[in-house]
This record gives C-alpha cells, structure tokens and sequence, in this order.
C-alpha cells in the first residue's frame, strides 16, 4: 500500500510540521488537493504552496487537481515540484492530450473520475495514464463518508488496468474500517484525510493503517 494523506485536513498554520509527522510515520506520499471554486464547490491552494511543500519534503508529491481547464496550469504545478498530477476527465476538453503533457513535463500523469462518470470516458487513452484515481466522495470537501457504490468502479479499474504500468489510487471517506475493504479490490495508493489528521495521535493511526494493509496482503 501507498498513503497518501491529504493535507485539505491538516494544520495549515503548521504544514511543514504536518508533513513531516506523517512522512516520518511512513507515509510515502503527500496529497494535495487543489480547487478553484469552480468545478468544486470550495477554494484551496496553487503552485506556491506545492512550491513550498516541496522545499521541505522529499516525499511524493501527489497533486491532485480539482479546477476546470487543468491544461493552463499543469506547467505551473510539475515546476513548483508536483511528482503527479493527476487532473479530472470531467475537466478535459483533450483527455489524452491533457496526460501527454503531464508526461512530457516529467511527472506521472493521472486521471480522477467523480463518483458518477463511468470508466469508458478514460479507455481510449490508457497508454498515456499513470495513475487513475476513483473518487469514493463527490470532491470539494474533507471529511465526506464513503459512497458504497463505487465499489464496483474499483474492481472494474483494476480490471482496466491488468497488464498496464498504471496505479489504481482511491480518495474519500478511507479509514482504518474500510481501509482493508478497498485495499481487497486491488487499490494500490489510499488517499486520507480527516482519518489521519484529525485522529487524537495521526502517527499512530498511520501505524494502524500499515498494520492493516499488512493482515490484507496475509
């Protein structure tokens, strides 16, 4: 299992040491949600930040962009550090020619599907995906509850992937209750939140979440 705790719910008055806590817990990745306000409901962070988290973390950094027309601003991400950047299909007027960028620039290119787009929208350019994110949440907020029926999404991904060099990742509503359910139907990188930062101790719910992972692969 990759983690990939998302810094939406994290003390932004103290990011760098947020980071660091989880990153020194085994957190191999840091999520960074981006939003615009206007393909989702709410406001978050560009460039700078990520510029800034990358000044003080070796750590993968997994940006994630909720904003409408990514294409003006994946070169301003992949410069500030991004090491994946992984955009919304729904967002895309040039699916494939939004990722061929993304690889060209040196990072991982990813493509995220909402709770209610079907997998066929991405299936013409899978030679060019790295990472194909299902959301378990409608994106926006922190703090969401899974939605059961992308369940089945998440097997049919895997499937999509067989024999493919692609990363099957999995964002909203996962704790350390459904966390060996999602990991069953083939989810390689977990993204969480509110579950690790706004836990009492995150280092030790990160421990938690390891210990999961390793009783699933048994």
């Amino acid at each position: 299992m990759i983690l990939a705790p998302s810094i939406l719910s994290a003390d932004f008055s103290r990011l760098g040491d947020e980071i660091g806590k989880v990153v020194s817990a085994g957190a191999q990745w840091v999520h960074i949600d981006v939003m615009d306000g206007h393909f989702v409901p709410n406001i978050t962070i560009g460039p700078p930040v990520v510029r800034h988290v990358r000044s003080v973390t070796d750590a993968y950094l997994d940006c994630h962009l909720m904003i409408s027309d990514p294409d003006r601003y994946i070169d301003a991400f992949a410069e500030a550090g991004a090491d994946g950047i992984t955009v919304h299909v729904e967002a895309c007027t040039h699916l494939h020619r939004t990722l061929s960028r993304i690889r060209e620039l040196g990072c991982t290119p990813g493509v995220s599907l909402n709770p209610a787009t079907p997998l066929d929208t991405i299936e013409y350019c899978l030679d060019t995906i790295g990472l194909v994110l299902i959301m378990s949440v409608n994106p926006g907020f922190g703090g969401q509850a899974f939605i059961d029926a992308v369940v089945p999404k998440i097997e049919k991904a895997r499937d999509l992937a067989q024999g493919k060099d692609i990363l099957i990742q999995v964002d909203g509503g996962i704790g350390k209750e459904n966390l060996g359910m999602v990991l069953s139907k083939g989810v390689d990188v977990v993204v969480a939140g509110s579950s690790i930062f706004n836990s009492e101790d995150p280092v030790t719910t990160i421990k938690e979440m390891f210990e999961i992972a390793r009783e699933q692969n048994h």
